[in-house]
This record gives structure tokens, sequence and C-alpha cells, in this order.
């Protein structure tokens, strides 16, 4: 979106509507010193932030170094407003400053994130009340029918070509991968992936499964092409239908699979498997029980279902500025909150994983690539979206790293079934992932 795309929607009142990002940007020039008190703010911004290895360049050239140890990272903030923000509310201001160019960052940008995360998860058990609500993340926006729409509109239908720069190139996969090993690429962790979650399924030919979400439909066409099963796939983003349904007829698969342009919520029938990657902390906590009777009322007797999704060691809020500018909507459950899915219903959980150290990786490919592209992203929208998304896909692939974000793959079935495995040894016997794509 150029500028006058963007000056235009603001004069017919269709700003707030757009998928592409809107900040805050200010006029930066300043031609006078910081004031004493903008050097203590600073210096009491970094003790509430558990003293990283951060020193600050502002927007006079003047320096100011950690006191506690030696600086790894430069943040050059370029106007005094920005240190205001960024005191303010550093959990919004700091992704904003950052896309808007007001803060620049000397250092590796996930290996500071990294730092910053782990550096207040310490400090914050020692916050006063008064800070906790000064920085706290806001509530995220509704997920009814309508909104979720609007959410899923935001985020996944900026537009395929932009995904198909950086994700993988074997079934556009917008979610964790697998890495058996840890020298396999993108596109064979992606596969293995899929593959590692049609064997936690048990898949056999004939079968039936539905997905709600379904992304660009890879899952779906593995499964079908991969296990001769039958696929229902539910997605409400239509430019993910259009490329779902175009690669299923072009690989002869959409006798098979059927991608249906709805909400999750409106599934019916019954299957023998429920299945859904990466859609969960989109669903919203209030709607987890709903869910829960969803899958029931889905699963045949024998029935098996899995749900992967983003999560938390214990529940906290989506960060501010990836839930408003990013992920609208998104709350990561916590291993707890994601149960209530199961024990609502009775449902009997059969395996629990976390793949968070693989999310790290996939998210380390991701940024990769999408650095190899920037200036083909910046072409589409421009320079304030591209450092946006770098600042999402570093700060995703720290998350990860400190441990902020887990990612959980919850196996689960009615809790009388009896047609149970013995062990998982199944899972293992030859490697999930192909030797070459």
């Amino acid at each position: 979106m150029n500028q006058s795309t963007v000056q235009k929607a603001r004069d017919t009142g269709t700003e707030q509507k757009s998928h592409v990002l809107t900040l805050p940007l200010e006029n930066t020039h300043v031609d006078r010193s910081p004031h004493t008190y903008e050097r203590w703010l600073i210096s009491k911004l970094v003790r509430m932030a558990g003293n990283p290895p951060v020193r600050f360049q502002l927007w006079n050239g003047d320096v100011i170094e950690p006191g506690a140890q030696q600086a790894k990272f430069t943040l050059h903030l370029t106007d005094p407003k920005a240190l205001y923000a960024l005191v303010t509310n550093p959990n919004l201001a700091f992704g904003d400053l950052y896309a808007a160019g007001r803060l620049e960052v000397e250092g590796d940008l996930p290996d500071l994130m990294e730092a910053l995360y782990r550096a207040v998860h310490q400090a914050r058990q020692k916050w006063p009340k008064w800070l906790e609500a000064l920085w706290r993340n806001h509530n995220p926006r509704s997920t009814g029918i309508s909104e979720a729409k609007e959410n899923i509109h935001h985020h996944y239908d900026l537009g395929n070509e932009f995904y198909q720069l950086w994700l993988d190139r074997a079934e556009m996969q917008y979610t964790c991968a697998y890495y058996e090993t840890p020298d396999l690429s993108l596109e064979q962790a992606q596969l293995a992936k899929l593959e590692h979650v049609c064997r936690k399924l048990r898949l056999k030919p004939g079968m039936t499964v539905v997905e709600a979400g379904c992304g660009w439909g890879g899952l779906a066409r593995y499964m079908a092409r991969n296990y001769g099963v039958k696929v229902h796939s539910y997605n409400i983003s239509r430019e993910q239908l259009a490329y779902a349904r175009e690669e299923a007829r072009k690989q002869g698969l959409d006798h098979l699979v059927e991608y249906v342009e709805d909400d999750y919520r409106n599934i019916s029938g019954q299957y023998d498997a429920f299945v859904s990657i990466g859609m969960l902390e989109h669903v919203g906590k209030e709607n987890y029980l709903p869910m829960s009777e969803l899958i029931k009322r889905s699963l045949k007797p024998d029935g098996v279902a899995l749900l992967h999704s983003i999560g938390r060691n214990r529940p906290m809020l989506m960060n501010a500025w990836i839930e408003k500018r990013i992920f609208p909507g998104a709350y990561p459950p916590s291993i707890g909150e994601f149960m209530q899915v199961c024990e609502h219903s009775d449902f009997s959980v059969l395996d629990v994983e976390n793949l968070r150290l693989h999310y790290a990786q996939t998210l380390g490919h991701w940024m990769d690539r999408f650095t190899e592209n920037e200036d083909k992203v910046t072409a589409m929208y421009d320079e304030h979206f591209t450092r946006a998304w770098r600042m999402y896909l570093a700060g995703s692939m720290a998350a990860f790293r400190a441990g902020s974000l887990q990612l959980f793959q919850v196996v689960f079935t009615h809790g009388d079934n009896n047609q149970l495995p013995r062990s998982r040894q199944d899972l293992y016997n030859f490697p999930a992932a192909p030797e070459e794509v």
C-alpha cells in the first residue's frame, strides 16, 4: 500500500478496515539535548526491565550505558516522544516504534528480544502493582463469528504471494515444523510435521477427517494423497481457500478433499478424526467449551482428535503489539486452559507433546527467507510493514527460545473408547521426514 493509498483510506474513513498496518508515524526532528529527567526515565526503564544488556543512544547522539553489565545491544531513539511511549507501555510501543523507524536496533534482533524476554520474566516477579497495571497487555479482541472473519482477514488475507516468499515450498505450512534431526530443511521438516500428525491420528484408507482451520490446505492434501482418507476442511480466509482448491485440483485430489468456506462452529456430521493445526490460539478461551462440545459430537465412537496450538506455561495475555498489529483476537492458552477442551466433554488425553524448540527453528528458517525477500515485501507494501513483520518474526523466535511461548500437540478421544494403541512406538518406526524434497 503506497502513501497515496494510505491517505485515500484516511480521507474516506476506511483506514480502520484495512488489513495493512497503521502505525504512529511522527515528525521525529528534534534539535535539543535530553533533559535530566529523561535520562532518569531511561535508567528507571532499564531497572524495571531487569537490567538487560542494552545501552541507549538518544536523538542528539548521547549514549547511556547500562549500569549492571556490559551492553551487547544498542537502542537508538530518534525523538523524546518515542522515549515517553516506551516508558508508558513498552509492550505496545517497542514494536510500533521499531516498525515506524523511531527505534533502531544495533545488534542481532532475535538475540536482543530473547535477552529482553528473559530479563523481564525475572524482573516482573518484583514489580509493584502500579507498574503491572501500567504495562499490562489488553484483553484480546472478540472472536465471535463476524469478528473472527475480520481477524482472519487482517492477517491471513495479506496475499498468497507474500506468504509464498518465505514459507516452505512443499505445502505452504504457516505452523510449527517437526525437526526429527536439526539438519532438516524447512520443506523436509514441514512434511515431517504433516506425517507426524497423520501417525498420531492413526489414519487408514477410507477414513473421514474434518479439519478446523486449514490454512492453504496442505495437511488435507497430504492426508488424502498419502493415507487415502476423505477430508472436509473448514476455513474463512478466501485467499487461502482459493490457493487450496487450485492445488487440490492440480494434484487430482479434489475428489477426496472438500475445502469449505465456513466457520468451524458450523461443522456438521461425524468423522473418524478431528484435527486443528494452529487455530486454537485464535478461538478465544470463552469458546473452548462450545468447541469441546463440537468435537464430541463430530467424532465417531472410536474417533481420535488432535489439536496443535501455541501455548503458555501459565495463563497470560498475548503481547499487546502482536495482538493489535499482527494477530487480532489471539490468545495462546496455558496447558491447563487447553485441558478445558478435553475435560469438559470427558475426553481421555492420549498424548501431549511440546515442540517449543521446533517452532524456534521453524521461525529461524522463516526469518532467513523473509530477510532474503525484504525488498519484494517492501515493494508490495511499504518499509514500515517490512519492519513490523521483521519484528514479529524475530520476537516470536525469541519467545520460543526463552520459553515465553510453547507449542502443544494434544491427542485425545472419547473417554469410553477402548480401541487405543498400547504404545507410541509405531510413531517412530521409520523417519517422518522425506529424504529429499
